[in-house]
């Protein structure tokens, strides 16, 4: 009787601590290999600083005290908001031309060949030239970030959407040739949830594009923004303060990709999960 209660409470008792032994693994395992990296580049820093003792390569100790107090204070998160709200807006210009370029270049051949010179261009042309160009054109204003992130980031997303669109088997679109549904449907059934996963993947591709050009056109033309205070900190030799930009927009870029742009993409691409089933 004791040995039947005891196997009783035992299994009650004993679910929990696999799952959660379970959940303890999966979690070291996922953890490990970044934080190991991040050690090594912690150490192998820290040993140059001291090997090579000059206030250009400073420990970590002074460029973590210089990334504490611009958070501290909350400069870093009133600069890195500037800096995304350009970046967003420009994302958005630049999905807006993507999404009837790209769709039309897949769907005609006439329309590929057009556009095809022109989105080459725009993958071969340096994020510096938009960004001295749009300085150039339009000033110290937010036109200039703006368009200069968008043209950045403009052949990627109509590459995403090309694709996206050229995914869709020659089948489907007989089927949907033959029972001839409405265009709205077919917009909202068929194009949109195919395009979702495209775009998103774009949109991962193209923040990291937008990034690069809207520091370069912080530093030319902003007197705000993550890319101004790179510029300021450069202009003094502040080696601790460059480097605790860097890390501060780079963690907010973390939060970005996890927060945001991680859990779309699983939205996005559930169906497939559905279909593997």
């Amino acid at each position: 009787m004791r040995s039947d209660n005891a196997i009783l409470r035992g299994g009650d008792a004993s679910p929990p601590r696999p799952a959660l032994s379970w959940r303890l693994r999966a979690f070291v395992a996922r953890a490990w290999p970044p934080a190991a990296f991040f050690a090594l580049l912690i150490a192998c820093w820290e040993a140059m600083a001291v090997w090579l003792h000059s206030p250009l390569v400073p420990g970590c100790g002074a460029i973590l005290r210089e990334l504490v107090e611009i958070v501290a204070s909350g400069f870093a998160f009133t600069e890195i908001g500037v800096t995304f709200l350009r970046m967003s807006l420009g994302f958005l210009l630049a999905l807006l031309f993507a999404l009837p370029v790209g769709i039309l270049t897949a769907v005609s051949r006439s329309a590929e060949r057009f556009f095809e010179p022109g989105v080459i261009l725009g993958l071969t042309v340096p994020g510096l030239v938009w960004a001295l160009l749009c300085v150039i054109w339009f000033g110290v204003s937010l036109a200039s970030p703006v368009v200069a992130v968008a043209l950045g980031v403009l052949p990627a997303m109509v590459i995403s959407v090309h694709q996206g669109v050229r995914s869709l088997e020659h089948e489907r679109v007989e089927m949907l040739r033959v029972f001839r549904l409405p265009p709205a449907l077919v917009l909202r059934k068929v194009w949109l949830p195919l395009l979702y996963s495209f775009i998103v993947s774009g949109c991962r591709i193209g923040f990291s594009i937008a990034w690069k050009v809207i520091v370069l056109v912080e530093i030319f033309g902003m007197s705000d923004g993550v890319g101004y205070q790179l510029n300021s900190k450069f202009s003094t030799q502040d080696v601790e303060g460059v480097i605790a930009w860097t890390l501060a927009f780079w963690v907010a870029m973390l939060v970005i990709e996890h927060g945001i742009f991680r859990p779309l993409e699983v939205h996005a691409n559930r169906w497939k999960r559905g279909v593997a089933r």
